[in-house]
């Protein structure tokens, strides 16, 4: 136990990553199937990205967590959603909330600064912690995106 750091509940959630199956030995956790489907646009280093999620079910999601990764370094200052949050240098962790089985939940809008105003950047979308459920289908929960510096809306 020495050295070891205790988080609270909200920070620990916000930091699980790979948090996405049961423990071995554990209680059969439910199932659940959740994607992310939206839109980012890239605009002289800023990046605005809207992310809808969604829940196939069959069971329900009492919480869950998305990353946003990009593949160049955010600009130091930012200014972030309620519920979201720096992980690092390149990514930012939100909390989706709690989603019924085949729900579709409420929306997600963020803008970041890219440092050095970029031409192109590579955004990654991925669950982080869903509550414990079990998610079979990962790839639907899982987004690559290149976005470039065109105004343009880049669909995923």
């Amino acid at each position: 136990m020495r050295g070891m750091r205790v988080l609270g509940v909200g920070c620990a959630a916000l930091m699980a990553v790979g948090a996405v199956a049961p423990l071995a030995g554990a209680e059969t956790a439910q199932e659940a199937d959740l994607a992310y489907h939206g839109a980012a646009t890239l605009d002289s280093g800023r990046v605005e990205v809207r992310i809808t999620p969604r829940n196939h079910g069959p069971s329900a999601v009492p919480d869950a967590t998305v990353r946003l990764r990009w593949s160049r370094p955010l600009e130091n200052r930012q200014t972030l959603p309620d519920g979201c949050a720096r992980s690092g240098a390149r990514a930012v962790l939100c909390r989706v909330g709690a989603l019924s089985a085949d729900t579709v939940g409420a929306d997600l809008t963020l803008g970041v600064r890219l440092r050095d105003a970029p031409t192109e950047v590579l955004m990654e979308i991925d669950t982080v912690w869903n509550g414990g459920a079990v998610d079979r289908n990962r790839q639907n929960d899982r987004q690559r995106v290149l976005v470039l510096d065109t105004g343009d809306a880049y669909y995923f």
